[in-house]
């Protein structure tokens, strides 16, 4: 056999290998799933601390504003001075902190960012902004215990439907939440539905910094 004739059989057994391989080698691939971006903060309190995944992806304008915060160091010596409990079961609840709108500190309120266009919600665990109407957010923001959907946009309904701003969620410290949810409340502090929901002594968080 030349050894033209010889070259021409190799390349029509590896063409032919080829297509018997190939096929099965795509059906074995994984496809590929997108993990959307995210920022992790460390949220020292009184209490031991709490780890934050922000979502610089799925809700920049919020994430960004949260961590300008912390970059600046506005939320050292905040408090968790709001704390309520929601049903009998005890197992959902918020905690809330902030700056409490000082006009030193804090920065211009931001775009709302409702969960139907970032495709968040607030599960247990997730962190949120506090607001008045859409719009007014700036440095409040709280932490949800147990599953609160109720707390979502509701495109759908009437009057202010656009929910609250989600931007992130604990992945280490729900026990810290909980202790905070535990904490004595005041019989006197709060305006109206807040009456009974402010903690006596606020939680102190002594610093909140990028993970290193």
């Amino acid at each position: 056999m030349t050894r033209i004739k010889h070259f021409a059989l190799i390349l029509l057994a590896t063409s032919a290998l080829a297509q018997e391989v190939t096929p099965a080698t795509q059906e074995a691939s994984a496809p590929v799933v997108h993990e959307p971006a995210t920022v992790k903060v460390i949220m020292q309190t009184a209490l031991g601390n709490i780890t934050l995944a922000l979502e610089t992806e799925r809700a920049p304008i919020t994430a960004a504003n949260f961590l300008h915060y912390v970059d600046q160091k506005r939320f050292d010596g905040i408090g968790f001075y709001r704390a309520f409990k929601i049903g009998d079961s005890g197992n959902y609840g918020l905690a809330q902190a902030g700056l409490r709108g000082d006009p030193k500190k804090e920065f211009k309120p931001i775009r709302h960012e409702p969960t139907f266009l970032t495709g968040l919600s607030h599960t247990s665990g997730a962190i949120s902004m506090a607001r008045l109407a859409p719009g007014t957010a700036a440095s409040d923001f709280f932490i949800v215990l147990g599953d609160l959907p109720a707390l979502d946009a509701q495109p759908t309904a009437s009057g202010d439907n656009q929910g609250y701003a989600v931007f992130g969620h604990v992945v280490d410290g729900m026990d810290v939440v909980r202790a905070i949810l535990e904490q004595p409340h005041s019989l006197t502090a709060g305006e109206a539905d807040m009456k009974g929901q402010m903690l006596e002594t606020p939680v102190k968080v002594l610093t909140v910094r990028r993970a290193q």
